[in-house]
């Protein structure tokens, strides 16, 4: 049955990695307004507990988890599973992004990007599946970039990793189908968040201006992203699956 507001998640628990700040951060504030329990996680527990004083309603939980720990991911989330019920939707906006250009490649950088942005998707998909009740339908909302769509100087692994969630959402909708899960992601351009600032400091002010030119509406607010994530996870879209949605204020027609 669609509810008389399908934007409305009250009843629903979210899992959320990458809360602690960012479009993660915004996404959290967005859920709880919308009715939505969720489950905050992210490296630093002091961060995730200012993202909850922002947040409406009750009932939210802090789950600190690193997602470094690739291979402790999946039985994290089974534990949260068996505490709180199993989530009716998870968010992955946790990720990490250095500019480095290929002639700096090494194998340590390489594999640090992929862990913890591709693979520690993977292992909270693979614990998020068990202990569902098919009957109810699930949503998996991952969070990439245009990066992974375009080809940008000294952003090649990055981009790569990105990419590979493009990828895992097509895969990953078709396998867990079985299981009443849907799978999408968004690919935001540049959004004005901490991340975006470590990105500005990282470049001479004309090679930012760059960035800036390409973006014709501007740069986007993490509350742009969270509105799409939220339409993904809703019953809006339950008939929206293994889309990749580019938030990208026109970046890819200029």
């Amino acid at each position: 049955m669609i509810p008389s507001h399908p934007m409305d998640l009250s009843g629903k628990l979210v899992l959320l990695t990458g809360a602690s700040a960012g479009i993660g951060r915004e996404t959290a504030i967005l859920l709880s307004k919308l009715g939505a329990r969720v489950i905050l996680s992210g490296r630093n527990e002091e961060a995730l507990a200012q993202t909850l004083a922002s947040m409406s309603g009750n009932g939210h939980i802090l789950a600190p988890f690193d997602m470094a720990d690739t291979d402790g991911i999946a039985d994290w989330v089974v534990s949260l599973n068996k505490a709180h019920g199993p989530a009716d939707g998870y968010v992955h906006c946790a990720g990490v992004q250095l500019n480095r250009s290929i002639r700096l490649f090494d194998a340590a950088f390489f594999d640090e990007t992929m862990r913890i942005n591709l693979a520690s998707a993977l292992a909270v998909a693979k614990g998020f599946r068990q202990r569902r009740n098919r009957e109810r339908q699930g949503a998996i909302v991952l969070v990439s970039s245009i990066a992974g769509l375009i080809g940008q100087s000294a952003n090649v692994v990055y981009g790569a990793s990105k990419a590979g969630l493009m990828s895992a959402t097509r895969g990953l909708a078709m396998e867990l189908l079985r299981d009443n899960i849907r799978v999408n992601c968004v690919a935001p351009a540049l959004v004005n968040t901490e991340m975006a600032q470590k990105t500005k400091d990282s470049m001479t002010e004309a090679q930012f201006q760059y960035i800036l030119d390409q973006h014709p509406m501007g740069i986007g607010e993490p509350v742009d992203v969270a509105n799409a994530i939220a339409f993904l996870l809703s019953d809006a879209a339950r008939w929206i699956n293994a889309v990749t949605l580019p938030v990208e204020g026109g970046y890819l027609a200029n």
